[in-house]
């Protein structure tokens, strides 16, 4: 029984990221934006719940990078083609499609992340959560705009611009840590606890406006990180 629960979880991943898209379609896209955190939260619990009960198998991996290519590839699309329709009516029709060139380089980074043997304790590339939730963080941030930020938000350039700098970061050649924890001694994860200690510092002082900013200092973590050990 306890070889299905880490399954069990990813399923709860991809049944979040439906919902997700459900609510994208009506226009509701702050409600989408939470169902995306707890799909976050899933992905994260699966893994971590396979680890701590010695459980894998080569279905968990492949229901994992399915669940994933919905919750955090198609949906981040969804996303950026609907707020680059709100970003105005005089812009070519076509334009609001190339959101989901996202989605393309998700399908991509998943693939690579499944047969690269170097991704087993890290990640090459931003991950796709990391990536979607930064997306999803838009409709929150222009929810709850008290800084008056959701024109520059919904300038089309900008999210053009987002977009193919996400797409970029997806397949690049960069180290990331991972936030797996083998022991919890302050030794052995200095980095994860640095980050995660002036992440959760951010998210109470900006809310979700912190997140592409916390994004950001995982990437630059990382990369002082491996600059040390080079």
């Amino acid at each position: 029984m306890k070889r299905h629960l880490p399954n069990a979880v990813t399923c709860l991943n991809l049944f979040s990221g439906c919902l997700a898209l459900c609510h994208i379609f009506a226009g509701e896209l702050e409600t989408a934006a939470y169902f995306v955190g707890l799909a976050a939260v899933f992905d994260f619990f699966d893994g971590l719940l396979a680890r701590a009960l010695h459980v894998s198998s080569p279905i968990g991996k492949d229901l994992d990078s399915l669940a994933d290519m919905v919750s955090f590839g198609v949906v981040p699309g969804a996303f950026l083609f609907d707020l680059l329709r709100q970003a105005g009516a005089d812009l070519p029709t076509w334009l609001p499609y190339a959101g989901f060139l996202l989605t393309v380089f998700s399908a991509l980074r998943l693939a690579k992340f499944n047969n690269d043997t170097r991704q087993s304790d890290s990640f090459i590339g931003l991950p796709t959560p990391a990536c979607t939730l930064v997306v999803a963080s838009l409709p929150l941030i222009m929810a709850h705009d008290e800084l008056g930020i959701t024109k520059l938000i919904l300038n089309p350039w900008l999210l053009l611009t987002l977009t193919v700098v996400l797409s970029g970061l997806l397949v690049a050649e960069l180290p990331l840590f991972a936030l797996k924890f083998k022991s919890f001694r302050w030794q052995d994860n200095q980095v994860r606890f640095i980050f995660l200690l002036l992440s959760l510092g951010l998210l109470l002082v900006l809310g979700a406006a912190a997140i592409p900013p916390i994004i950001l200092l995982y990437v630059l973590l990382s990369m002082l990180t491996r600059a040390k050990t080079a």
